[in-house]
Formats: C-alpha cells, structure tokens, sequence
C-alpha cells in the first residue's frame, strides 16, 4: 500500500469522524428543549392582554412572578400595546407564593373589569438548578391565552428546556418563553 491510499483514507476517515461528531453534537443540543402547542389565534397585537399570575408549581420562591415578569416583557417586545399585569397580592416578604385555588378566578374578574380582551397565564412546573456536579439549570412552564369573556382556553403552549452549568435559571426560561411565544409574535 502506498502513502497517497493511507492519506486518502486517513482524510476520509477524518471526515467521517468530524460528520459522526457534528450530528451528535446537534443530537444533544436538540435534546435540550420539548415544546408544545396549539395553533395560534388571530390576536391583534392592539387587543387589551391582561398578563395574570403564573402559578407556582415548584420549590423556588416566587418563580411564577419570575416568569410572569419574562412574558409581559417579551409581549412588549413583540409589540403588544395594550398589555396590564394583575397587580401582585402577596406580601414582599413572603418567599413563596402557594397556588390558591380561587386565584385563578379572581385574576380573570380583574381581566373583566379592566376590559381586556384575552388573559395570559399558566404555571411554572420547573424552576430550579439541577443536583450535581454541573448544576445545570432546569425549566418547566405551561402558558394560556384565554378568552376573558367566556373564559375558554384559546392558545397554549408548554415546554421545558435546560441549559449548561454556566447559565442562569432566567435566562434558560427567557429562552424557553421566547420559543413558547414565538406564534404569538407574528
């Protein structure tokens, strides 16, 4: 065997390894996200939003008030102009936020009074550094549009998404919501 076949096969094998690692590495960073959704509605971006509570469904203090806070920016972003945050009710002091089950209701009354059209709301499922050596960091969150008037579900969307050990918690879920919302940015 001459040295002009071994280089052939050298730099075919060398390419093949450099494709073999290239598709595992879009593997992985795929595996990163799952999401979720609906068809989205015709919304006019000049719509009254209310933005309503985001329920806490983790051990993190005050991650729903996180998340509610990421959307409504991210709906301005997108150039919603007509958007109201449900104002907080709880004590600045307390550190975590319960699900009460009448909430729900009472936010979409304040929805109702101040005349919006659709709600935005939903839950945080995860929110949180994983366990481990790289402590990566984890989010789980369910969004709605709802229909204030009949209080029907007309969107929504959910997914969960982690990222590397030098990322930050609200930066994956900033990341995660963008993708969650991106029908509604249209």
């Amino acid at each position: 065997m001459n040295n002009t076949s071994r280089d052939t096969r050298g730099a075919n094998a060398a390419r093949w390894m450099a494709r073999a690692g290239l598709a595992c590495a879009i593997t992985l960073l795929a595996s990163c996200a799952v999401v979720d959704r609906s068809s989205a509605p015709q919304l006019s971006k000049t719509d009254a939003f209310a933005v309503l509570p985001l329920a806490n469904n983790t051990e993190t203090p005050q991650a729903g008030q996180r998340a509610a806070s990421i959307v409504q920016s991210l709906m301005t972003s997108y150039g919603y102009t007509n958007l109201k945050r449900y104002p907080a009710s709880g004590d600045d002091e307390t550190l975590f936020d319960p699900a009460k089950p009448d909430q729900q209701q009472a936010a979409l009354g304040w929805a109702r009074q101040q005349n919006a059209h659709y709600a935005l709301t939903g839950a945080v499922n995860e929110w949180r550094y994983k366990v481990g050596v790289d402590g990566e960091p984890a989010v789980g969150i369910t969004l709605e549009v709802v229909d204030v008037q009949s209080g029907a579900v007309v969107w929504s969307a959910t997914g969960s998404r982690t990222g590397w050990s030098r990322d930050s918690v609200s930066g994956v879920a900033q990341k995660l919501e963008r993708e969650l919302l991106s029908q509604l940015a249209r």
